[in-house]
């Protein structure tokens, strides 16, 4: 791969009852076989029964990764009609629960799933990640501890997980509420080099604690198979131009911080303290909270803390061909998420009706209708 910043983007699906939009706990025989049979290495399986992964081909074309992106969950969309399912993107869904869930059977998720016991029964959230090129490890683990601060604006944006276990949770994002029990989660550590990341990783394969390094599931991380930077904190978006408009930010701001060696140079303990509360800022309020920023020791609007991080990756998306992409960021940041529509058609069914349940399957059917839009 050359460094020309090509990017692929994975995104995870919840599999429900097409009639119901109920969680499908086992997976009809056939099902997986069939989507590897018309998908190939674009679809897997996750930890969880109820899950599956799709992944674009390495590109640097936004537009060619949206049309992608779109077929394949129409791909993925027709064969789960074959067999009665339908397929929901979103970080939670509105009335799983976690008892009962059915783990996928593979060496690696038998090894996961007996390490973390109940922590991985309540693994039922999916997530999006993008990945973008760095060939030089230095490079990434620089970039990962300089792009800390900014790992707000990406949950923040992505927000799509306002329910758990039929409940209005009160956060836009609850995800990473429950992702984060794992170990190994959250934002980063601050190595200043490679070496020391690998360091780490040595330590941790030579005492047995992990495998590899794909078992460290920061919220953002050097990818182990790949010469990436992987993002991995937003939520399973709904709307595909909201996937390809949060993945062209993180591209942009990756080539910036790369041309920009200086920015972010001297972040330390006290950044990643004040990014970790906005972490849970932009859990709690979405595109409707504020930031704490460190430099004018102040509250900023998350609005204006996303136009602000606009302004800074304008030109490098315009150099990458994804400005248009880029500027979807501010409708959403504006219009707001998936969790607010989430919540306004939960409200209004809920309203109109008087029954919870009938307003928690109108949710579901938004989803499940948005999804393939």
């Amino acid at each position: 791969m050359s460094n020309d910043y090509s990017f692929g983007i994975e995104e995870e699906f919840f599999v429900v009852d097409a009639q119901t939009k109920a969680v499908q706990r086992r997976m009809p025989s056939g099902f997986f076989d069939e989507l590897k049979e018309r998908l190939g290495d674009a679809v897997s399986v996750e930890m969880l029964q109820s899950q599956l992964e799709i992944a674009t081909r390495p590109s640097t074309g936004i537009g060619s990764a949206l049309d992608e992106i779109r077929g394949l969950r129409h791909a993925v969309s027709d064969v789960a009609g074959e067999h009665g399912l339908a397929v929901i993107a979103s970080g939670t869904h509105p009335t799983a629960t976690w008892d009962g869930v059915r783990a996928t059977r593979a060496n690696r998720y038998d090894g996961v799933m007996n390490d973390l016991k109940m922590l991985g029964e309540r693994n039922m959230v999916c997530g999006l990640h993008v990945h973008v090129e760095l060939p030089d490890p230095d490079e990434r683990v620089d970039v990962m501890r300089r792009i800390v601060p900014y790992i707000p604006h990406f949950i923040a944006l992505s927000t799509s997980s306002p329910f758990w276990g039929a409940k209005q949770t009160g956060l836009m994002g609850y995800r990473l509420a429950a992702y984060d029990e794992l170990p190994r989660t959250g934002l980063p550590e601050m190595f200043e080099n490679n070496g020391d990341y690998e360091r780490y990783v040595e330590a941790m394969v030579a005492a047995r604690a992990i495998t590899d390094s794909s078992y460290v599931w920061w919220a953002i991380r050097p990818s182990r198979q790949l010469p990436t930077l992987e993002l991995r904190a937003p939520d399973s978006c709904t709307r595909s131009t909201d996937t390809v408009a949060i993945a062209a930010l993180y591209r942009a701001l990756v080539r910036f911080l790369v041309r920009n060696p200086h920015h972010n140079r001297d972040v330390g303990p006290v950044d990643r303290a004040i990014a970790d509360e906005n972490k849970w800022r932009a859990q709690r309020y979405g595109v409707h909270g504020s930031f704490v920023d460190l430099a004018q020791r102040r509250a900023v609007a998350v609005r204006d803390a996303v136009d602000g991080l606009v302004n800074l990756v304008a030109s490098d998306a315009e150099a990458l061909g994804c400005l248009d992409a880029l500027m979807r960021v501010r409708t959403i940041a504006e219009e707001g998420t998936s969790a607010d529509a989430q919540l306004a058609i939960f409200q209004e069914a809920q309203h109109r009706t008087g029954n919870r349940t009938e307003a928690l399957g109108a949710v579901k059917s938004w989803l499940a209708t948005t999804t393939m839009q």
